[in-house]
């Protein structure tokens, strides 16, 4: 792929924005060489004033999402899209969530550009588990763990039952959910089926990623060894 192309596939500006850049040396290779337009050389030997690239088609990215939020590009209000640079924005293919976290919902929030990894992640059959903080508004009664894990569960207005979801009380009004799906407001459509409401909504680990030390806002790329804790438990 030319130079330009490639540069203006990862946000950098529009190919004619990405000529003028090039020409005024902002690009250069990992000895400080300015690039010409027509320059063949690998993605891991540009620079960006000085900086490597941005990662190539494939990246993954994990963000610890506030709440207020929202995962869309169109949606008014604050978007997750606001916390990343600028040009992840135009990048080709999009950035897009590997799922989705409601804007009162906090947690672990993945991005890419790669369809078929997007895909391989959302997908049930895979099962790759999703893990969630609860808090509720009443205490638990119960019940509600062996009607989570059933697999008998029907939501309102849906026509297929629920997959089996695993639930572990940690206090009267606190829990730990792992699901293996990710429908619309699940988590909170589950505990309002069974007659209580979730008040606050974190997702702690998807596969055995978590979001170690970043705080609400922060984001980082995953690392190969990332990838595989995704995908540690999943069948595909």
């Amino acid at each position: 792929m030319r130079l330009v192309k490639h540069l203006a596939n990862l946000g950098y500006g529009s190919r004619k924005d990405v000529q003028k850049l090039i020409r005024m040396g902002v690009f250069t290779d990992a000895d400080g060489e300015r690039l010409s337009d027509d320059a063949k050389i690998a993605h891991d030997d540009i620079r960006y004033k000085g900086r490597p690239l941005d990662p190539d088609h494939g990246v993954v990215l994990l963000m610890h999402k506030p709440t207020g939020y929202v995962c869309s590009t169109k949606d008014t209000g604050q978007l997750v899209y606001e916390l990343l640079p600028a040009r992840f924005g135009d990048r080709k293919p999009v950035l897009s969530t590997i799922g989705r976290l409601d804007a009162n919902t906090s947690g672990l929030l993945l991005f890419t550009d790669d369809g078929d990894f997007l895909h391989r992640i959302i997908s049930p059959k895979n099962h790759v588990p999703k893990v969630y903080e609860v808090t509720l508004a009443r205490p638990l009664n119960g019940h509600e763990g062996a009607i989570f894990e059933s697999g008998t569960l029907l939501l309102e207005a849906e026509k297929e039952p629920l997959k089996p979801a695993f639930l572990e009380v940690t206090g009267e009004t606190t829990a730990r959910l792992t699901l293996y799906e990710g429908r619309y407001h699940q988590v909170r459509r589950m505990f309002a089926a069974v007659g209580n409401h979730v008040e606050t909504l974190h997702r702690a680990r998807m596969g055995e990623l978590t979001l170690g030390d970043l705080k609400p806002g922060q984001w980082r790329i995953l690392t190969p060894e990332d990838i595989q804790k995704l995908l540690a438990r999943s069948v595909s």
